[in-house]
């Protein structure tokens, strides 16, 4: 008599395997989506900003570090909104000419610039809907440090996948992509 060999069990079996295959692009399309999502919700938002107050998001983000923080200089102002000074530096130019900000020089250092908000710089974020920062921006700030930490890491990975390297990505306000 012939020897009886008999298939290795596994788990899944061979139809576990197939739905385990199948999820995986199910997933994909609702990790897709949820991008979507996202990005809708934040040119919403960005929408209703410039609907409200006149201004971009990256305009009234700036507008409120200005407001909470009155004197602060555009280095300051860059790093806060995590931009290129010389980002910062024409956010405030754009600002001044609308009449929102004003740059007045220290008078023991000519060359320190400090930004102060005008009366209508006032009125446009009073006039803004909020979070006045942006909502990604809130929602970052608002989940717990190891969702964030580890939502940096992913989204790391993600990128790598992606084989992408435009760092100037990193320094470019998203109402202004």
């Amino acid at each position: 008599m012939a020897p009886v060999t008999r298939k290795k069990k596994t788990k899944l079996g061979d139809h576990g395997r197939q739905t385990v295959a199948a999820a995986r692009p199910a997933k994909m399309l609702e990790v897709l989506q949820q991008f979507r999502m996202l990005i809708k919700s934040i040119r919403g938002h960005y929408r209703q900003v410039e609907d409200r107050s006149g201004v971009s998001g990256a305009q009234l983000w700036a507008l409120a570090h200005i407001a909470g923080n009155p004197g602060s200089k555009v280095g300051e102002l860059a790093r806060a909104l995590a931009i290129h000074q010389s980002t910062a530096s024409n956010l405030v130019g754009r600002l001044e000419s609308l009449g929102l900000v004003t740059r007045s020089r220290v008078q023991h250092d000519q060359r320190s610039v400090k930004l102060v908000l005008t009366a209508k710089g006032v009125r446009a974020v009073k006039r803004a809907p909020r979070p006045l920062i942006g909502v990604l921006q809130q929602a970052l700030s608002d989940i717990p440090e190891a969702s964030l930490d580890a939502l940096r890491r992913h989204l790391g990975k993600l990128i790598g996948a992606m084989k992408i390297n435009d760092p100037r990505g990193r320094l470019t306000p998203l109402s202004e992509m």
